[in-house]
C-alpha cells in the first residue's frame, strides 16, 4: 500500500509531529510506502519527496503589505500547495491519503485534489481546527464552544486569534468558507485521539460513523525503569510554552512553595517565563528548552510526576503518553481528554486553580514509596492497555479495512 501522509511540518515541532513520525515508522515497518507532503525547511527530516514541498510560510514575521496580502490568500487557499500536491499525487499514485496538520500553511486547497481524484482519505484531528477558527476552542484562556455550530464570527467579535481583529476575521473567513463548501466531506474517516474530542465532533453535527476514537501511541515498548532515579524528586512539565497550557497558573502554584519544577519545551511564552524566573520565589524552577526524545525520556525517568495544568480542551498529549510509558504518575487539569489519561495513576485538579495545583504537587513529592509505586504501576498498565503500537495498529487497521486496505 502507498500512503500519502500530509503534515505541514516535516520536523519535530510538537506532539502532532511525534504522532506523525511514529505513524510513518509504523507503516514503513509493516512494508508500506509512505509519501511525504509538507513545507520546505532546512531543519526538515530528509525526504525523497522534498522537491514537492511547499515554500516555508511564517505568518508571524515582519512582511510588506503586498506580502501580507499574498500570505492572507494562501492562509485561506494556497494555489501553490494545490499545484504541488496534485503533481505529487500524479507522480506517485498513492492508494490512500492520511491527513494530519494541513490548515493555514498548506490550506484546504489540497482537499480539492483529493475530491477531484476520488481518493480515499483519513484525517487525524490533533486539534480542533475543523470546529474553531483558533483551533483551541478557547476565548482568551477560557473554554468556549460558541463556534461549534458554525457561527464562527463570534471569533471576530471576541478577537480570539492573538487578540487581533484582522487575524480573527481571516481565521473565521477560512473556517466558514471551507465548512460552507463542504470540502471536509472528502475525509471519509476522522480519527479522534480522545473520546472527549469525538463527543465534540458529534455535537458539531458530524456523522457518528465517520468518527473513530483511537488513542495516541508511541512506537516504543513500556520503559523498564519504574523506580525513582533521583535523590531529589522534581515535577516535570513538557510541552508547548503557551497560555492555554496553563503555564501562568503553574508558575503561580510553585512561586515560593519550594517545589522543584523543570520545564521542557519552547514557545511564545519562553521569554516571559525566563523573565518571571528571575524573580525571588523561583529558585527551584529550571527551564530546559526543547528536548529530543532520548533526553526527554531521561527527564521523565527522574521525575516524581508529569504536570499538565492545561486550560484548554487538551486532546491526548504525547508528553502524557511518554510519562505513562515511563511509569510516571500524572497531575493534570480536569478538562478535555486529560481525565482519560489520569485515573488511578495521578491527581486531577481544576483548571486555573493555582492553590489546588500547588497542593497536588506537594502531595505527589511527599507520597510514601508504596503509594507512588501503585500510581507508577497504574500508569504503565494504562500505557499497555491503550497506547502501545500494537493497540494502535489494531485500531488503525480497522479504519483502513473500511476503506478497502489491509494494514
Amino acid at each position: 500500500m502507498r500512503v500519502l501522509m500530509v503534515n505541514k511540518f516535516h520536523r519535530m515541532v510538537g506532539g502532532s509531529e511525534t504522532g506523525y513520525f511514529s505513524m510513518k515508522r509504523l507503516l514503513e515497518q509493516r512494508g508500506h510506502a509512505v509519501i511525504d507532503f509538507a513545507m520546505a525547511d532546512e531543519r526538515n527530516v530528509p525526504s525523497p519527496y522534498a522537491e514537492y514541498f511547499v515554500h516555508s510560510v511564517n505568518y508571524h514575521g515582519k512582511n510588506s503589505f503586498a506580502r501580507q496580502l499574498v500570505l492572507a490568500r494562501n492562509f485561506v487557499y494556497s494555489p501553490e500547495a494545490k499545484r504541488k500536491f496534485e503533481r505529487l499525487v500524479s507522480d506517485t499514485k498513492p492508494d490512500l491519503i492520511h491527513l494530519h496538520l494541513f490548515h493555514h500553511q498548506l490550506s484546504p486547497s489540497i482537499l480539492d485534489v483529493i475530491k477531484k481524484r476520488r481518493l480515499p482519505a483519513v484525517y487525524t484531528a490533533h486539534d480542533l481546527q475543523l470546529l474553531c477558527p483558533n483551533y483551541k476552542m478557547a476565548r482568551h484562556g477560557t473554554p468556549c464552544e460558541a463556534c461549534l455550530n458554525g457561527q464562527v464570527f463570534s471569533c471576530v467579535r471576541n478577537r480570539c486569534v492573538m487578540d487581533s481583529f484582522p487575524k480573527s476575521a481571516l481565521a473565521a473567513l477560512e473556517n466558514r468558507l471551507h465548512r460552507g463548501r463542504g470540502v471536509y466531506g472528502v475525509m471519509q474517516c476522522l480519527i479522534l485521539p480522545s473520546e472527549f474530542y469525538r463527543q465534540l465532533f458529534l455535537k458539531a453535527g458530524y456523522a457518528p460513523e465517520r468518527l473513530v476514537h483511537i488513542p495516541n501511541f508511541l512506537n516504543l515498548p513500556p520503559d523498564k525503569s519504574a523506580g525513582r532515579e533521583k535523590k531529589e524528586p522534581y515535577i516535570l512539565f513538557a510541552g508547548r510554552l503557551s497560555e492555554e497550557k496553563g503555564l501562568l497558573t503553574l508558575l503561580r502554584a510553585v512561586e515560593g512553595a519550594g517545589i522543584a519544577l523543570r520545564i521542557a519545551g519552547t514557545g511564545r511564552m519562553e521569554e516571559e517565563i525566563k523573565e518571571t524566573l528571575r524573580r525571588p520565589g523561583f529558585s527551584r524552577v529550571k527551564l530546559l528548552g526543547f528536548l529530543e526524545q532520548p533526553a526527554l525520556t531521561e527527564e521523565m525517568r527522574g521525575a516524581s510526576a508529569l504536570v499538565l495544568p492545561s486550560e484548554w480542551y487538551e486532546n491526548g498529549p504525547y508528553a502524557a503518553i511518554e510519562a505513562l510509558r515511563c511509569g510516571r504518575p500524572l497531575i493534570g487539569s480536569r478538562i478535555g481528554g486529560l481525565p482519560e489519561l489520569i485515573q488511578e495513576n495521578g491527581i486531577l485538579t481544576e483548571p486555573g486553580d493555582a492553590e489546588g495545583l500547588r497542593t497536588a504537587m506537594q502531595k505527589m513529592v511527599m507520597l510514601p514509596d508504596a503509594e507512588w509505586k501503585r500510581m507508577s504501576d497504574a500508569s504503565l498498565a494504562l500505557y499497555r492497555e491503550k497506547h502501545t503500537a500494537e493497540r494502535f495498529t489494531e485500531k488503525l487497521g480497522e479504519v483502513y479495512r473500511r476503506l478497502g486496505f489491509t494494514l
